[in-house]
C-alpha cells in the first residue's frame, strides 16, 4: 500500500494523525424504494476536482440498497477516484454505494476534509491505493492510512474561510476567461460569416474591379475538366445544378452559388478494418475523432496494418476535405482541410475523402465554408438511427457552395488565417492563464495543509485534544454497542 507523504514540520497546536483515526463512514443504509421523492445523489452528480454537486435524481428512480446522508455530511466518491468527486450535502437523502458518507463530526470541520480531499497529494494517494482495473475502487481501510495533518478546531474554520475566499475570487477570474474563451469562438464564426458574404473583401474586390474572372466562367471551367477526368477513367458522372437558392444569402457581384459536388474530383468513403487489422508500427489512420473546430487534430492516433495498394486507395494528400459521415446528430458533417506537413496516412470508414479541383478551387476556403455551414446542413438531411446520424456522398454532393473567384478565394483565405492566427494566441494566453489558476489552487490547498495560509492563534485549543475526545467518545460508544449486543444476546 502506499502511504501519504512524509509530513513537514507541523506549526504549533497541530498534530500528525491518520485519517482513520479521525473519521468513519457511516454505515447508514435505506431501501429508496420506502422513501417517497427523496433525493437521490449517484456519481454522476458530482462534478470532478471542485467540490461540487451539479444535480441529483430522486430515490424513486433506483431500486437497490443506497448509502443514506443528512445534510453537511462529506460524500466522496471512491470509484475511480482520480475523478476527484466529492461533496458537502446541502439536504439529506441517498447515494450511490460507490459514495462514501462521513457524519458531521464536532470535531473536525467538514469542509477542511472537504478540501483536504481536494487536494493533490489526498488524490494521488487515493488512485495508487485503488484496486480493480475497469473499475478501480479505493476502501475506506486504504484511505484510512492517510497521513494527515491537523489543526486546531478555530484554526481549521480559518483556514477554511481563507480559503473559500481566495477561491472566490480565483473562481470569478476563470469565469472571466472562460468566457473570453467563448467570445473568441464566437468571434471565429463572426470572420467566417463576414468572410463569406464577401465582407472580408469588399475593399479589395473594389480594387481589383475589372480584375477578377468571375466564378460562373470558373465553374465552366472546372465542368471542363471534370469531363476530361471522367473520360481518362471511362465514367460519366452526373452532377446535380445549383437548385433553388431562395432560401440562401446573396452572394458579391461575381460569385455564384453551386454544389459541392461540381467542384469534387472524386468523394470516397474510409477504410474498414477489423480490430486485428490495428497495430503500433502501422500506417497512421485518421478517426472522426481526429476532426475537431474545422482542424485535423494530430491526437490519440490509431496505425493500421495494411497492404501498399490500400495505403494508395485511402491515402490522404494536402488539401484533401476530411467529412464525418456518421456520428451524434449535432456533430455529423464536420470537416476539416488536411493540411501539409502530415505523415501518411488514410482514414477511417465513418469519414468521406473529398478531394476537390486544386487548381481551380483553394481548398481551404471549401474547408472554411464547410465550417459555417456543413454540420447546420446536415443536421437537417442526415439519416437517423438509433444514437446515430449518417450522411452520404449524395448528400455531400448536393450540400450548397459559394464558389469566388479564384483570387478572392486566395484572399479570403489570407484573410481569415490572419484574424485567425490573431485570435489563436489570444486563446493561447487564456489558455496559459487558466493553468496558472489550477496551480494557484493547488499552492493555495499545500500552503493551507502545511499551515502557512493563516497565522497560528497561541489561544487555540491544541489538536491533540481533539484527537483525544474522539478516542473517548469512540470508546464509548463501542461501550454502548457492547452493553447493547449483550442485552440482546440469548439467554
Amino acid at each position: 500500500m502506499h502511504t501519504g507523504g512524509k509530513l513537514s514540520e507541523l506549526p504549533r497546536g497541530w498534530v500528525a494523525v491518520k485519517l482513520g483515526n479521525l473519521v468513519q463512514p457511516s454505515g447508514e443504509r435505506a431501501d429508496p424504494t420506502k422513501f417517497d421523492g427523496l433525493p437521490y445523489v449517484g456519481l454522476e452528480h458530482l462534478e470532478g476536482g471542485n467540490g461540487r454537486l451539479i444535480g441529483h435524481g430522486w430515490s424513486g428512480q433506483v431500486t437497490s440498497m443506497k448509502n443514506r446522508f443528512n445534510t453537511g455530511d462529506l460524500l466522496y466518491g471512491r470509484l475511480r477516484p482520480y475523478l476527484n468527486k466529492v461533496t458537502i450535502a446541502g439536504f439529506k437523502g441517498v447515494c450511490s454505494t460507490d459514495i462514501l458518507v462521513f457524519s458531521e463530526n464536532r470535531h473536525v470541520s467538514s469542509k477542511y476534509l472537504l478540501f483536504r480531499c481536494l487536494s493533490p497529494d489526498f488524490v494521488r494517494y487515493a488512485n495508487l491505493n485503488a484496486s480493480g482495473v475497469q473499475h478501480p475502487r479505493v476502501s475506506f481501510q486504504a484511505l484510512s492510512e492517510f497521513s494527515a495533518s491537523l489543526p486546531p478546531l478555530p484554526e481549521q474554520h480559518r483556514i477554511v474561510a481563507k480559503i473559500e475566499d481566495l477561491f472566490t475570487r480565483l473562481d470569478a477570474g476563470v469565469e472571466a476567461l472562460r468566457k473570453a474563451k467563448a467570445q473568441l469562438k464566437r468571434y471565429r464564426q463572426s470572420v467566417l460569416k463576414s468572410a463569406f458574404e464577401g465582407k472580408l473583401t469588399a475593399e479589395w474586390r473594389k480594387a481589383h474591379k475589372g480584375e477578377l474572372e468571375p466564378a460562373s466562367v470558373l465553374l465552366e471551367r472546372i465542368k471542363e475538366e471534370r469531363k476530361r477526368a471522367d473520360t481518362a477513367k471511362g465514367t460519366a458522372r452526373r452532377v446535380p445544378g445549383p437548385g433553388d437558392t431562395s432560401g440562401l444569402p446573396e452572394l458579391p457581384d461575381g460569385w455564384v452559388w453551386t454544389r459541392v459536388g461540381k467542384m469534387a474530383e472524386s468523394m470516397k468513403n474510409g477504410i474498414y478494418r477489423p480490430p486485428q487489422f490495428y497495430r503500433d508500427g502501422g500506417v497512421a489512420c485518421l478517426r472522426m475523432y481526429n476532426i475537431e473546430d474545422g482542424a485535423i487534430v494530430w491526437r490519440d492516433i490509431k496505425r493500421m496494418d495494411l497492404a501498399p495498394g490500400e495505403i494508395a486507395e485511402y491515402e490522404l494528400r494536402p488539401g484533401d476535405i476530411l467529412v464525418n459521415r456518421v456520428n451524434s446528430r449535432e456533430l455529423v458533417g464536420k470537416a476539416a482541410s488536411v493540411p501539409p506537413g502530415l505523415e501518411q496516412c488514410v482514414y477511417e470508414s465513418k469519414n468521406i475523402r473529398l478531394r476537390v479541383f486544386a487548381d481551380h478551387l483553394e481548398s481551404k476556403f471549401a474547408g472554411f465554408w464547410f465550417q459555417v455551414f456543413s454540420q447546420k446542413y446536415f443536421n437537417r438531411n442526415a439519416q437517423q438511427t438509433v444514437g446515430m446520424a449518417s450522411i452520404n456522398q449524395e448528400q455531400l454532393g448536393l450540400m450548397p457552395f459559394p464558389l469566388a473567384p479564384l483570387q478572392e478565394q486566395a484572399k479570403i483565405v489570407q484573410e481569415i488565417e490572419r484574424r485567425f492566427s490573431a485570435a489563436g494566441e489570444v486563446e493561447k494566453a487564456i489558455d496559459r492563464s487558466l493553468k496558472q489558476a489550477e496551480r494557484l489552487r493547488q499552492s493555495i490547498l499545500k500552503r493551507a495543509f502545511e499551515g502557512k495560509l493563516v497565522p497560528q492563534d497561541p489561544g487555540d485549543e491544541p489538536a491533540e485534544k481533539l484527537i483525544r475526545r474522539i478516542r473517548e467518545e469512540r470508546a464509548k460508544m463501542g461501550a454502548v454497542q457492547g452493553t447493547r449486543t449483550e442485552r440482546m444476546a440469548p439467554k
